[in-house]
């Protein structure tokens, strides 16, 4: 490097990371005539949303792996679609293939989804569209509350104001309506599903979102939360459906970074943040690894909190930052094939819808909850959650003709494992107990495998930051979520140390590819730009 470029840059706003909520982030404030300059460790752009060569001629989402949550707003205003982002929708939204040689796809339409539901339950199949208004009712007013700012605990006329804003969605809903949002909040899965519906399938088919990511079992209290944050996306406005990014997750950060670029976005990678630089008493730029000082006006921090705090050197931040919860006991694996699984309950091998949809390997909720149980005392369970998706049946870029491509995501598998075992001795065989578990729904998968990238908990974190393997930054429990994300008195995008904000998913409104902590921590940014004495002059 040579002496000019390790000369001090200024700039307005320095931001860590360049996942796609520090891009998302860059982009808003760039686009507001702000000087912004992002540092990726990486020497990629995208985070957990990258897409990469994992074997020779076969390419796929490395980490994050679907689209749903991608906040329309987004797409919107950064232009995506017009730096090439395309989604597809899965033919149906998912395929469960049962122990008993049956199998449950839902999909294709409300009417096709209640024939098939029917083949299990005449009542459940009748139930679907009274529970589909209900939760949807809840889902459209806590969408709304996902772009606004969290009041901020003891923040005085600012938070009340915040507040009544926030309250808006929630203030034209009925008594029932209001009941709902309380119960999805607090109660487990399992008891507000079971009120509902009596089919086993059907109830690990939704379940299933209850525990994506989130270590508990769908008995817990807390994941009916977690079921309701999995259906508030959409796809090319099509509420509650899930697709596929053509070119993998990576053509979402790459369409940001050239919307980010377009604005004037200087994006560097390949140079890892190892200080937050202070000057009376507030951010003021970074310490990079290189040797660089970066001067900026204020930092904009997209990573776990806890990483957060650890980067800043000023005095000790709240407790409840070294108490923030990270742990989604996810095992995440990619696979290269030389053909498509031929599954026991729905046979063949040439291309159909079911190989298109989200595959869900965990017949019932009591399976959940014995997986779940085993993971918490032996550190992974030999009997995994697994959701299997193919998107090389969606889009030809990511296989050789003829072959395809895989996403394993894998529940429950722990950061921290008992007895001194270490991840690096542990992940192959684990990886063995996924391909068995696929093999024994689909009895040509362990010889159709040419190839596998193993991502266990610890790789998770040591490759993408992702701090405990926690792919939400944080886990979304109760005290964990909207003005107590990541601590109570900091809801609001903005950290103990003036000048310093989150923009990651360890902010409200949590975990997934949305990009909208990205867009809702720009905007606090710029409101204190135009507060007095908020940001200092250069």
């Amino acid at each position: 490097m040579t002496a000019e470029n390790r000369k001090a840059e200024t700039l307005d706003v320095a931001i860590i990371g360049a996942g796609h909520n520090g891009l998302a982030c860059a982009a808003y404030l760039a686009g507001a005539g702000l000087r912004v300059g992002v540092y990726e460790r990486r020497e990629v752009i995208g985070g957990a949303a990258v897409t990469e060569e994992f074997h020779p001629g076969f390419r796929n989402s490395a980490a994050s792996y679907t689209v749903s949550l991608l906040n329309p707003k987004v797409v919107r205003d950064l232009r995506l679609e017009a730096h090439g982002l395309k989604v597809v929708e899965r033919p149906f939204s998912n395929f469960l293939p049962s122990d008993d040689g049956r199998y449950l796809c839902m999909g294709g339409g409300p009417e096709a989804t209640r024939r098939e539901v029917g083949r299990f339950s005449p009542r459940d199949a009748e139930q679907l569209a009274d529970y589909g208004f209900r939760l949807e009712r809840v889902a459209d007013a806590v969408r709304e509350l996902m772009l606004a700012t969290p009041p901020n605990a003891g923040g005085g006329v600012s938070a009340l104001l915040d507040g009544w804003r926030a309250s808006k969605p929630f203030r034209s809903l009925d008594g029932q309506a209001r009941q709902d949002l309380l119960d999805l909040f607090s109660l487990s899965a399992a008891e507000w599903l079971e009120r509902w519906f009596e089919s086993e399938p059907l109830k690990a088919c939704f379940a299933f979102d209850s525990v994506v990511g989130h270590f508990a079992s769908p008995y817990s209290p807390g994941t009916a939360y977690v079921l309701l944050h999995h259906v508030l996306g959409e796809v090319n406005g099509k509420k509650g459906a899930w697709g596929h990014a053509i070119g993998g997750m990576g053509a979402i950060s790459q369409a940001m970074a050239a919307e980010a670029r377009a604005r004037g976005v200087a994006i560097h990678t390949g140079v890892a943040v190892t200080r937050i630089r202070e000057k009376a008493g507030r951010a003021a730029g970074l310490v990079l690894a290189d040797g660089r000082e970066v001067a900026a006006r204020c930092v904009v921090a997209n990573a776990n909190p806890r990483l957060v705090a650890a980067l800043s050197d000023g005095p000790a931040w709240p407790q409840a930052f070294q108490h923030y919860q990270c742990e989604s006991a996810t095992f995440r694996m990619n696979v290269a094939l030389t053909e498509l699984p031929d599954f026991r309950c729905l046979p063949g091998k040439s291309p159909a819808p079911h190989h298109g949809s989200g595959i869900i390997l965990a017949p019932s909720m009591a399976y959940m909850d014995r997986a779940w149980s085993t993971a918490r005392e032996e550190g992974w369970s030999r009997e995994p959650i697994v959701e299997v998706l193919i998107p090389s049946t969606l889009d030809d870029s990511l296989a050789p003709p003829g072959q395809h491509v895989a996403s394993l995501f894998c529940q429950h598998f722990r950061y921290a494992l008992p007895n001194g075992r270490d991840w690096r001795h542990e992940r192959e065989r684990a990886a063995d107990a996924v391909i068995d578990l696929v093999t024994r729904h689909a009895p040509n998968f362990r010889s159709s495998v040419l190839a596998r990238r193993i991502l266990s908990p610890k790789d998770l974190e040591d490759e993408f930051g992702l701090v405990g393997g926690d792919i939400f930054h944080g886990k979304l429990t109760l005290n964990q979520l909207f003005s107590a994300r990541p601590a109570l008195g900091h809801g609001n995008y903005r950290m103990p140390l003036p000048g310093l904000y989150l923009c990651g998913s360890g902010a409200h409104p949590g975990g997934g590819v949305t990009g909208v902590p990205g867009h809702n921590a720009a905007r606090e940014v710029l409101r204190d730009r135009f507060r007095l004495n908020r940001w200092p002059r250069h």
